[in-house]
């Protein structure tokens, strides 16, 4: 269970060193591709024979779609957004999974799926819903809660795909999920630095270098300690210690400035995080 904790905490604080590298001119989209792509070197050096496998899996390539879209939406809102908010709304998840479970797996959908569903979103329009009356101004104002909601329903298909593929090699999996990190995080931060919407990665300086190498180390033991733990524990259990990082991330960026915790937000978040709950708790 510690191992999960870990994991958990590593997610639900990744904001803050995001937004630091950030301010030395390292946008999130970048980082996370530097990150991923090391950790592709690593794991093709422990496990050379992963790449044959996953490119004669095509089914595999939806995981590393699904995988990439997760890393890069959910780092890039953090970076930008309100923390409290971003986080919440990704755990908008357990909808998404009931969901495209029906669509892939052909799993059934109870009535008590559906009363999970309706309490979530309705706790996402308790969050949404604008203090003053109106939305966000501009699309720059609803990127982030945009980005949290993608990167949900793209985590959602990561955790089905997963399921549906449980039968490949772990190691093929495993690089599927890095391929993505990497490749759609680079990939799009290429395409928006083209347009001038992201900046360029600055000159190599070890200010920011270094910092990046310690946090590729930590986000690589953090998933070590997510295969270690959830091969280890119910995957009930599993789901409902992950909720934990709702909590270090909602403590950290409360206490640090980035987010914030009303009355309509905390209301909002028992709603969500309630869904999320009792879909890891109830058998349907």
């Amino acid at each position: 269970m510690c191992a999960l904790v870990f994991n958990a905490f590593t997610w639900g604080v990744s904001w803050w060193p995001f937004r630091q590298l950030g301010a030395l001119g390292l946008h999130a989209l970048w980082l996370t591709g530097l990150i991923y792509a090391a950790a592709v070197a690593v794991l093709l050096l422990m496990r050379p024979g992963a790449a044959g496998q996953l490119l004669g899996q095509r089914r595999l390539w939806w995981l590393v779609l699904a995988a990439g879209g997760t890393n890069a939406c959910f780092n890039w809102a953090v970076s930008i957004g309100d923390v409290v908010r971003v986080v919440l709304l990704f755990y908008l998840m357990p909808v998404w999974t009931l969901l495209l479970s029906r669509a892939l797996l052909g799993e059934r959908i109870s009535a008590r799926g559906v009363l999970r569903v309706a309490l979530a979103l309705a706790g996402a329009a308790v969050v949404l819903w604008p203090q003053d009356g109106r939305l966000a101004a501009g699309a720059a104002g609803l990127l982030p809660d945009v980005l949290a909601v993608a990167g949900g329903f793209c985590f959602a298909l990561n955790n089905v795909m997963l399921r549906r593929e449980a039968a490949q090699p772990e190691a093929a999996r495993a690089l599927a999920m890095f391929c993505g990190g990497a490749a759609v995080s680079l990939a799009l931060a290429g395409w928006l630095t083209a347009g001038g919407t992201v900046p360029a990665p600055p000159a190599l300086a070890w200010a920011w270098a270094l910092p990046a190498l310690g946090l590729t180390a930590w986000f690589l033991l953090s998933n070590l300690a997510l295969q270690y733990g959830a091969a280890r524990l119910p995957a009930n259990t599993t789901a409902v210690v992950m909720l934990s990082e709702v909590v270090f991330a909602s403590v950290s960026a409360v206490l640090l400035g980035a987010g914030t915790l009303g009355v309509r937000e905390a209301l909002g978040a028992a709603m969500i995080l309630g869904g999320a709950l009792l879909a890891a708790v109830q058998r349907d």
